[in-house]
């Protein structure tokens, strides 16, 4: 419980978070760079960019699809 209370005030900026999840959905990250953000990102934030990159994934695709078949 409290290494989950040290991670959430861990003090990454939501926008560097936001990359390094925008990086993980293209599968390509250096090693290093994966260790580096383990140590200074902030959980709660991966979650919410987590969930909104993947509700604005699907919601193009869906866009995407509708083009095509109209």
């Amino acid at each position: 419980m409290e290494d989950l209370k040290q991670a959430s005030k861990r003090s990454m900026s939501f926008g560097a978070t936001v990359k390094a999840v925008l990086w993980s959905f293209f599968g390509v990250r250096k090693k290093s760079a994966y260790e580096k953000d383990t140590q200074v990102l902030n959980p709660v934030h991966v979650i919410i960019a987590g969930i909104i990159a993947a509700m604005l994934f699907v919601l193009g695709l869906v866009m995407l699809v509708k083009i095509v078949v109209a």
